[in-house]
């Protein structure tokens, strides 16, 4: 059977979640090309895995415009878009199915994909709900959706459920979990070799923002005078600003050494695997969560928000604590909890580990989504 050519569409190179994913993703289409709207680490990852990639002429700094609750502030960018619009849409003559994996490039791969009249796949990382996004701009992704999109990818029933809810049309969402390639039979490092602090040590993994919830992770600390903490990550779309409230939080709150912010780092899992629990904190519900993921496959302790798809990745809390988001004290507790007694979380983190071996693997995830593509190409053919 030939391979279907699939076509990519990203709007940034800077490598977050969603970025992570369609890297592993791409490894399932060796003969694949991308599009992309600048050049950076996700060129450069996707090229490596074999993947045709093509920058956009007229693309760089569109994804600086934000979610604004209208679409007022994108319009002196009309023109450019317009020209990208064009550009996905030269691409896409080539190929047999296009694949949007962000929310900006959804829009216009929509608008381009109507022009070749090409089979089209949104890869949906968010969750579709007020808190998340303005009223116009929902409504002009679920029109765009319910018009052109052929399958909506998301991660989770959370996600699913979300686009129902604003309006999507369920019969064309197909729920597919985020996968990690797990490491191979690497040996547990050491906290000397990772230079981590001795002691009750927790670990946030994300990038800084005022939703992720830093904060909540430094005021827990301030109730839990002998837990460390690591916060890895850095403000990755213009978050400076929170990332400097955060080390203010530090001092103010007299934290002094207890917190160590380490940045963007390779070496996560490793970092995860030295570290006695995971703390996810956001305060907005998650589409998905591949920090809990990773957490679980290193053997880790968990703690997260119950927001979003925390609770269905989790089973219910049977793979890690659930807390109340945006509740520095529950999160305190939890922490508590578990430094009381850390060798009775250790059925739980069993679990957890064969629950993510069976779930949430990136070889699982290639294989779903490259049945899901392989359907719709040989649909177009007939």
């Amino acid at each position: 059977m030939t391979e279907p050519r699939v076509l990519f569409v990203n709007h940034v190179s800077t490598m977050s979640g969603a970025e992570f994913v369609l890297a592993q993703v791409a490894q399932a289409f060796p003969q694949a090309s991308a599009f992309l709207f600048e050049p950076g680490p996700l060129a450069n990852a996707l090229a490596a895995h074999g993947l045709k990639t093509i920058i956009s002429s007229n693309g760089g700094g569109l994804g600086a415009i934000k979610r604004d609750k209208s679409l007022v502030r994108a319009l002196p960018a009309m023109a450019r878009l317009a020209t990208v619009v064009r550009e996905i849409a030269r691409a896409a003559r080539t190929h047999d199915v296009l694949y949007a994996n962000s929310q900006k490039a959804f829009v216009l791969t929509a608008i381009a994909s109507a022009m070749v009249r090409r089979p089209l796949v949104w890869h949906l990382h968010d969750i579709l709900d007020p808190e998340h996004f303005g009223g116009m701009q929902r409504k002009l992704q679920i029109g765009l959706a319910n018009r052109f999109a052929t399958r909506v990818v998301v991660p989770s029933t959370a996600c699913a459920d979300a686009f129902v809810r604003s309006g999507g049309r369920p019969e064309i969402v197909a729920i597919i979990p985020n996968g990690i390639a797990p490491p191979a039979g690497a040996a547990k490092p050491t906290r000397v070799s990772l230079g981590l602090p001795e002691g009750p040590l927790v670990g946030v993994f994300s990038r800084l923002a005022h939703w992720k919830g830093q904060h909540i992770l430094l005021h827990a600390l301030h109730e839990t005078p002998d837990v460390n903490a690591i916060i890895v990550g850095s403000a990755l779309f213009g978050e400076e600003a929170y990332e400097k409230r955060l080390r203010d939080m530090v001092r103010d709150l007299e934290l002094g050494d207890r917190v160590s912010f380490l940045g963007q780092r390779g070496d996560v899992l490793q970092l995860m695997a030295g570290v006695d629990c995971v703390v996810h904190t956001s305060t907005l519900a998650e589409p998905f969560g591949l920090t809990l993921v990773e957490a679980m496959i290193a053997g880790t302790s968990v703690i997260a928000t119950d927001a979003g798809a925390a609770r269905e990745i989790l089973d219910d809390g049977r793979a890690g604590q659930l807390v109340a988001p945006d509740d520095a004290k529950s999160l305190a507790v939890a922490m508590k909890t578990h430094f009381a007694a850390p060798q009775s979380f250790e059925d739980q983190r069993k679990f957890a580990a064969r629950r993510a071996a069976e779930n949430y693997t990136a070889d699982r995830m290639r294989s779903d989504i490259k049945a899901l593509v392989r359907d719709l190409a040989a649909e177009r053919a007939k």
